[in-house]
């Protein structure tokens, strides 16, 4: 098959030298690809900016801001079987980023933001019929909030993970995550290195993938 997946932050930038982020590291999205190819998968890595180095045998593709990453995915999303949204895309951007650094001068500063494209809401849209997973990072109602998306975003996946803690989720080698299905079965997956989860997902997707029996 080939999987289409994305990882890391966005960059919204506010001026030539400064930008609106998360803390995202990159770590779990690119697990999934590494996990994929070495189970012998086609995969497209779109990532945006972070330190890792991508696996070996991975169709990268870099991009910094969610305009970049919305435009990245509905390119590669006609070949895809499988997308694995596990990237952290900024919700808004600057409407306007300035042209040159914005100088210390009031004591407060007002931002006026607008919404990104919601790139994970808009692939059932472009006629992507195979398996969709998302990525819920919440730091508090984290089921509740990943069954409402799973429902709002068309997904058959939505992997629930807790970011509220220091030990696992953002920047951390290991995580703890729940699979939501939209069948309605829900499964804990106990702390694991997000390698081994990674390789538990890209199992579950291809589950996902075998039509059922009538």
């Amino acid at each position: 098959m080939h999987f289409l997946i994305t990882a890391g932050p966005t960059r919204e930038p506010l001026d030539p030298v400064r930008y609106l982020s998360n803390r995202s590291s990159g770590k779990m999205g690119f697990a999934v690809a590494s996990a994929a190819q070495q189970a012998g998968h086609a995969v497209t890595l779109i990532a945006g900016p972070t330190a890792l180095t991508p696996p070996q045998g991975v169709s990268l593709v870099k991009v910094t801001t969610a305009q970049e990453m919305y435009d990245a995915v509905m390119a590669a999303l006609p070949s895809a079987q499988v997308a694995v949204f596990a990237a952290a895309v900024a919700d808004y951007r600057p409407i306007q980023a300035a042209l040159q650094k914005i100088k210390k001068g009031a004591e407060t500063l007002t931002l006026t933001l607008e919404r990104t494209p919601d790139v994970l809401g808009s692939v059932r849209a472009a006629g992507f019929t195979g398996v969709l997973v998302g990525f819920a990072a919440e730091t508090e109602h984290v089921l509740a909030h990943a069954q409402e998306k799973l429902r709002r975003k068309g997904c058959d996946l939505m992997v629930a993970n807790d970011v509220s803690g220091s030990e696992t989720g953002f920047d951390t080698d290991d995580n703890e995550i729940t699979l939501v299905f939209a069948s309605g079965e829900i499964r804990p997956l106990p702390r694991a290195s997000k390698s081994r989860l990674a390789e538990i997902l890209v199992g579950v997707c291809g589950q996902l993938m075998v039509p059922c029996p009538p």
